[in-house]
């Protein structure tokens, strides 16, 4: 027998082919998860300030692709990853003005409630009718998100992607959970078209089981939502009024503009008696109603003489009620309230924010948060306490219903300012802490759709941009820029009539985490029966 000996500082002779099929299983390995980010950066793109909505549905698809026939852990992991691709860029205007630490802390957390949807979507994805089971598991996903930690955060709905998109009927009929469930249907529907047909050209044999499946998840949701558009009118049912909208500005971007109160809410004023003074040379139709944005006045006019005087002589010039966003400390508590100044006498109701901003408005942990971060518990000094009630204030007749910055992002707080009597809604708001970013077009997207699930107008009045007026249809019909001084004038339809998904309310959402649920069980049973069946 022959030795061959290898001398020091040699190489052992590689096997044919060890060394390429070890590149292969890497790169097999590295494929999924690369696809799975890169979804997740494609479902980010179809959303505002973007209209590339339909990239939706490629993003769907794609996932679906990654997703289809794993276990649950790979599930979880590529849900994971298709979570920061799309929750990373989206949301990377939290960390604006307080650095990155908060916003990649609040993606990781808010990826886990993607990363749980994925392991729930590789577990159905074996079950018959995959993508109605996947789908409704994202909705139940996106719904966990909305309530879970901290009162939730729903920023990121794929529904708030869609404004400029066919399926936006949809929201008339079953609110945000209808709307996304129809577009992550036709999403996966169409990962399953693509699949059946490469196999059948494959194999030269139909699955046609599966193609039905397939064909109907896409054009189930693209009829539905067609369907759907008799839901949607700007007709005026009660008449119509005559609003304006003011968008004061701030003197400079940045947290640091709040230690400026007056000067905010001198710009204000300032711009409200130029549209006065516009009004009475007959350039500029003379309003009914007039509505501010949040914080429009930080200064308490309730205590302080000086902001009460500077509201009131500008309610008086422009001889219409205001609806003003001042921060008010009452009972030992402060809040963030809007208050109705009428010309003559004065303030004569309030609504006070009920759905407050985390580590905005107030400081979960606030010992944890401080021994991490000082600089976030001098930001938030005291915490905002909430309201109780939905706001509707009556203006010249007019039942206005106040939804205030943050809480536009909240099914429920929306709802019930219609259910309470809302005839049109205004979404007050200050983003000026977010500068240029994204978050103001992503929070106008959802008004949008705001419009259209309650077939309200809708107006919303910025500290600094983009203030706008939209339709009941969600149409834009007038907006302003960024960091600029400007007013909005137009008259709008008063609706009363009620859509499907108003009436409905939380149902259809609740419907769809039952279906989410009535798959995972199947999936898991069938999952348990296997692995008997195995071990007889």
């Amino acid at each position: 027998m022959t030795v061959t000996a290898t001398s020091v500082g040699e190489s052992a002779p590689v096997p044919p082919q060890t060394a390429p099929s070890a590149w292969r299983g890497r790169l097999a390995r590295l494929l999924p998860a690369a696809a799975a980010a890169s979804s997740g950066l494609l479902l980010y793109v179809s959303f505002p300030p973007r209209t590339l909505w339909w990239l939706a549905l490629p993003a769907f698809a794609v996932l679906g692709l990654v997703l289809r026939g794993r276990s649950w852990k790979a599930g979880f992991g590529l849900g994971y990853l298709f979570g920061l691709g799309f929750l990373l860029p989206l949301l990377v205007w939290t960390g604006v003005e307080v650095g990155p630490g908060p916003w990649l802390a609040l993606v990781v957390i808010e990826a886990v409630f993607v990363a749980l949807v994925g392991a729930g979507v590789a577990a159905v994805s074996k079950l018959p009718v995959w993508p109605v089971w996947a789908a409704a598991l994202w909705i139940a996903g996106e719904a966990a998100r909305a309530r879970v930690p901290f009162h939730g955060f729903p920023w990121g709905k794929v529904a708030f992607g869609q404004a400029d998109g066919v399926f936006l009927p949809l929201a008339a009929l079953g609110g945000t959970p209808v709307l996304g469930f129809a577009v992550v249907l036709c999403g996966f529907g169409l990962y399953e078209v693509v699949r059946t047909s490469v196999s059948a050209r494959r194999t030269g044999t139909v699955r046609r089981a599966a193609a039905v499946v397939g064909v109907l998840s896409v054009v189930v949701p693209v009829v539905a939502a067609v369907a759907a558009r008799a839901l949607v009118s700007d007709k005026a049912e009660d008449g119509t009024v005559t609003v304006a909208v003011i968008q004061g500005n701030v003197p400079r971007l940045g947290l640091d503009f709040n230690s400026q109160r007056r000067a905010v809410l001198d710009h204000h004023a300032r711009e409200t008696e130029r549209l006065a003074a516009e009004v009475a040379a007959g350039t500029a139709e003379q309003p009914d109603i007039v509505l501010w944005p949040e914080n429009s006045s930080d200064i308490d006019p309730f205590v302080n003489d000086d902001a009460r005087a500077v509201i009131d002589g500008a309610a008086k010039a422009i001889d219409a009620p205001i609806s003003v966003g001042g921060v008010v400390a009452r009972d030992g508590r402060l809040l963030n309230e809007q208050i109705l100044w009428d010309p003559v006498k004065g303030p004569v109701d309030t609504y006070d924010k009920r759905q407050i901003q985390p580590f905005g408005e107030y400081l979960p942990l606030r010992s944890l948060v401080g021994a991490v971060n000082e600089n976030w518990t001098s930001m938030v000094r005291q915490d905002f306490s909430r309201g109780g009630e939905p706001g509707v204030f009556r203006m010249d007749g007019a039942g206005v219903g106040l939804v205030t910055c943050y809480e536009a992002a909240f099914d429920w707080a929306v709802r019930d300012t219609v259910t309470a009597g809302a005839q049109l809604i205004s979404v007050p708001s200050n983003n000026a802490t977010f500068g240029r970013s994204e978050m103001t077009y992503q929070q106008l997207a959802m008004s949008r759709v705001r419009a259209v699930e309650h077939s309200r107008a809708v107006t919303v009045p910025v500290t600094s941009g983009v203030s706008a007026i939209i339709a009941p249809d969600g149409r834009i019909t007038q907006r302003t820029g960024m960091f600029v001084a400007d007013s909005l004038v137009q008259e709008v339809p008063l609706r009363s009539s009620q859509t499907p998904a108003t009436r409905l309310g939380v149902l259809p959402e609740a419907a769809l985490v039952l279906v989410a649920a009535g798959g995972l069980g199947w999936a898991v049973a069938s999952g348990v029966r296997g692995r008997r069946a195995g071990d007889v």
